[in-house]
C-alpha cells in the first residue's frame, strides 16, 4: 500500500542548494478529480514553492481508509507539518489524535473538521465560513424571485460538513420574512457531481415537478442541472440556477447567460493560507485556530471582477 501511495503522489520540491533543508509538508487531498480541489491543490503547490518548502501531495481518492493510511505514512516519514483536506469530516478526530500524538503541526483545509471546537494547540483550520456561502447564494435567488417561488436543492455529499451547512443556510433564508414566500419542494444529494446532478434534474423534469429555481451546493452540480434543462429543452434565459465556488466553468456559464448566481470561494487563497499556517506552526508562531478566507457573491453584474481568480 505504501508504494502505491507514493507512486500516486504529486511532489513539489524547491530546486536549490537549500532544498535539503526545506520544510517538508505532507498533503492529503480528498480527491484529485474535483475542479475546485484541483485549484486548491495548485494553490498549495505554488505557495510551497514560493515559501521554499517541499510539499508532497497525495490523492485519497475519496477513500477514508486510504487517507488515514496516507496520514500514518506521513507521520512515519516525520514530515514537518501535515495538511489534510478531509474525505469525511466525521473522521477528523482520529486524524487529529494521530498527528498531535506525533507532535506534528496539523492544518485542515477547506472542509471543517467535526472536532473543530476541540482542536488542540498546533492544529488550525483554513477555509471560508460556510454560514456565509449558502446564505449569500440563497438571498440573491430570493431577490431574483422577489421573495416567492418553488425551490429545488442539490446537496453535496452529506458526510461533508460544508454540504450540511450550505443546505441549512438555504433552509434558514427561506424562513426569513423577506423570503418566506419561497418553498423547498425537494432536495437531493448530488454528491458535488455534475453528472449526478444532471441525472437528478432529469428525474425531476420527468416527474413533472414545478419549480422556479434550482439552488446547488456547488457549481459542478449547478452546471449539471443546466445541462439537464437544456437537454430536455426546458431552458430559457430567465431560468434561475445558482451555485457556489466561482470555478472557471461556472464563470464561463455565467458569461454565456446560463448560471445566474455563484459565490466566490478562493480556492487558491485557501491553499496558500494552509501552507502559510503550516510554516507558522512549524516555527511555533502564533496563529488563529480558524483562518477565514471570505466568500464573495458573484452575479452577471460583477462577473468581470472574478475572471481568472479561480
Amino acid at each position: 500500500m505504501k508504494k502505491l501511495l507514493v507512486a500516486a503522489a504529486v511532489t513539489t520540491t524547491l530546486l536549490s542548494p537549500l532544498a535539503a533543508q526545506a520544510q517538508k509538508i505532507g498533503v492529503t487531498m480528498a480527491a484529485f478529480d474535483d475542479t475546485f480541489l484541483t485549484i486548491l491543490r495548485n494553490g498549495i503547490s505554488d505557495a510551497s514553492k514560493k515559501a521554499g518548502a517541499s510539499a508532497q501531495i497525495e490523492d485519497a481518492g475519496n477513500d477514508v481508509g486510504k487517507q488515514l493510511s496516507q496520514v500514518q505514512n506521513m507521520i512515519a516519514q516525520k514530515y514537518d507539518a501535515i495538511i489534510v483536506n478531509p474525505v469525511d469530516t466525521d473522521a477528523t478526530p482520529k486524524i487529529t489524535k494521530m498527528v498531535t500524538d506525533a507532535k506534528i503541526p496539523l492544518i485542515y483545509v477547506n472542509r471543517k473538521p467535526v472536532d473543530f471546537a476541540k482542536l488542540p494547540a498546533g492544529v488550525a483550520f483554513v477555509a471560508s465560513d460556510e454560514k456565509v456561502s449558502g446564505t449569500l447564494e440563497t438571498e440573491h435567488v430570493c431577490k431574483l424571485l422577489k421573495g416567492k417561488g418553488n425551490i429545488l436543492v442539490l446537496m453535496g455529499e452529506l458526510s461533508n460538513e460544508a454540504a450540511r451547512t450550505r443546505t441549512q443556510d438555504i433552509e434558514d433564508v427561506v424562513k426569513t420574512k423577506d423570503c418566506s414566500g419561497m418553498k423547498i419542494v425537494d432536495k437531493r444529494e448530488g454528491k458535488w457531481s455534475r453528472t449526478a446532478a444532471q441525472d437528478i434534474t432529469t428525474n425531476w423534469l420527468s416527474s413533472g415537478i414545478k419549480f422556479d429555481a434550482i439552488i446547488a451546493n456547488n457549481d459542478e452540480m449547478a452546471i449539471g442541472a443546466i445541462n439537464a434543462l437544456k437537454a430536455a429543452k426546458k431552458w430559457t434565459p430567465a431560468t434561475i440556477v445558482a451555485g457556489i465556488d466561482a470555478t472557471p466553468d461556472a464563470l464561463a456559464s455565467m458569461k454565456a447567460g446560463d448560471l445566474k448566481v455563484t459565490v466566490f470561494q478562493n480556492a487558491a487563497g485557501q491553499g496558500s493560507g494552509s501552507v502559510d499556517a503550516a510554516i507558522k506552526l512549524i516555527k511555533k508562531q502564533p496563529i488563529d485556530r480558524f483562518v477565514n478566507v471570505p466568500f464573495e457573491l458573484v452575479t452577471p453584474e460583477n462577473l468581470s471582477k472574478y475572471s481568472g481568480k479561480n
